[in-house]
C-alpha cells in the first residue's frame, strides 16, 4: 500500500501589525489582561478562604450552630475587620478570617490601579505624550479618591 506524498506545508504567517500599531503596545495589553485576570482570581481567592475561616474559628458560629445575633456580631462587630496596616498584619500573621478578607479587598481595588501604571509604562515606551498625561490624571484622580474616601 502506497501512502500518497504529503508535502508539509506551514501555516500561512499572520498578517503584519499595522504601522500605527507599536509592538510593545501588544505586549503591555497582554501584561494589562493577565494583571487584570490573576488580580481578579486571587483576590476571589482570599475572600473565600477569609470567609470559611470566619465561619471555621469563631466560637459563636461554628459547628455548634449559633443566633442570627451571633453571625450579625460576627460581620458587624467594631474589631472585626482591621482599620490599620499594623492590624492587618498582625490579623495576617494570626491567620484571621477578616484580615484576609480585608486583604482580598485591598488587591481587589489595587487591580484597576496597576493596570493604569501599566499602561502609563506602556505610553511612555511609544513615546505618547498626550496618552501619558492623560493616563497620569486618571492615575492622579484614583489617588486623590481614595484620599478623600478615607477621610470622609
Amino acid at each position: 500500500m502506497k501512502m500518497k506524498n504529503r508535502k508539509h506545508t506551514s501555516p500561512a504567517p499572520l498578517a503584519p501589525l499595522p504601522p500605527s500599531v507599536h509592538p510593545a503596545s501588544v505586549r503591555v495589553e497582554l501584561l494589562i489582561s493577565e494583571v487584570l485576570r490573576w488580580g481578579v482570581w486571587i483576590s476571589l481567592a482570599l475572600l473565600a478562604m477569609g470567609t470559611l475561616l470566619c465561619f471555621a474559628y469563631s466560637h459563636d458560629y461554628g459547628p455548634g450552630g449559633g443566633t442570627a445575633a451571633d453571625l450579625r456580631r460576627l460581620i458587624v462587630s467594631e474589631e472585626a475587620f482591621p482599620r490599620t496596616l499594623a492590624w492587618l498584619g498582625e490579623g495576617l500573621a494570626h491567620l484571621r478570617g477578616q484580615a484576609i478578607i480585608v486583604l482580598g479587598l485591598l488587591l481587589l481595588i489595587a487591580t484597576p490601579v496597576v493596570r493604569v501604571i501599566i499602561s502609563i509604562g506602556g505610553f511612555v515606551m511609544e513615546k505618547d505624550r498626550l496618552y501619558v498625561m492623560i493616563t497620569s490624571i486618571v492615575l492622579l484622580l484614583l489617588l486623590v479618591s481614595f484620599v478623600l474616601g478615607k477621610a470622609g
